[in-house]
């Protein structure tokens, strides 16, 4: 009876060993499937992953490229806006340095004429006495011009285009070519521009037609 009992009782404890072996297998089995599944879900997120973070640095190198432009435009716009300031600056500096230029223009045309009717010379003495009186006149205004920096041009010998209009040519064999020989008009600079050139009669030796007519 004894053996009898110790005998199932040993078959149990053997098939409850039996038991916690397949147990442990089926964790150690279901542990490796979970290994397996969580290895092969993790690829599809690691790609994913690996994709939006091209996609940022794309997106970055974008916006670097875009910040560059803007970098740029920004630089030319402000060196444009400095030069537009800079050129208003000068045009205004230009237009304070100049501005009677245009009155002055007209001015000198009345003032030539008067300096010459007061400088003509004359035998009747009483038009002699008022000419003296105008010549005085005269002076002043021309002083007061000369303030403001108005000049006559000083005629040297001479033909210079940058301060003379040669409206008449002569020839005269005593003196070089290129030479003033009348000044016609008087010219006036303005501070340091040309207000109205001198009107002159320039020495130019004539072409010589001599062989045209013995043809």
């Amino acid at each position: 009876m004894n053996n009898r009992y110790r005998e199932e009782e040993k078959n149990d404890l053997e098939n409850q060993n039996l038991d916690n072996n397949l147990e442990d297998s089926n964790l150690e089995n279901e542990e490796t499937v979970d290994e397996v599944n969580a290895e092969t879900s993790e690829k599809p997120v690691k790609e994913k992953t690996s994709k939006k973070v091209k996609k940022l640095e794309e997106e970055i190198d974008k916006l670097k490229e875009e910040n560059k432009k803007l970098k740029d435009q920004y630089v030319r716009t402000l060196a444009d806006t400095e030069n537009f300031k800079k050129r208003i600056d000068e045009e205004r500096i230009r237009d304070r340095k100049y501005g009677s230029q245009r009155l002055l223009e007209k001015l000198i045309v009345s003032l030539d004429i008067f300096d010459k009717a007061v400088n003509m010379k004359t035998d009747d003495p009483n038009l002699n006495n008022f000419l003296i009186g105008f010549q005085m006149i005269n002076n002043n205004i021309n002083q007061v011009l000369e303030e403001e920096g108005v000049k006559k041009i000083k005629t040297n010998d001479k033909f210079d285009p940058r301060y003379h209009d040669a409206i008449e040519t002569d020839y005269d064999e005593t003196k070089e070519e290129g030479v003033i020989l009348m000044v016609i008009k008087e010219g006036y600079m303005y501070k340091d521009r040309v207000l109205s050139p001198s009107l002159v009669k320039v020495n130019k030796k004539p072409l010589d037609n001599s062989n045209d007519d013995k043809e």
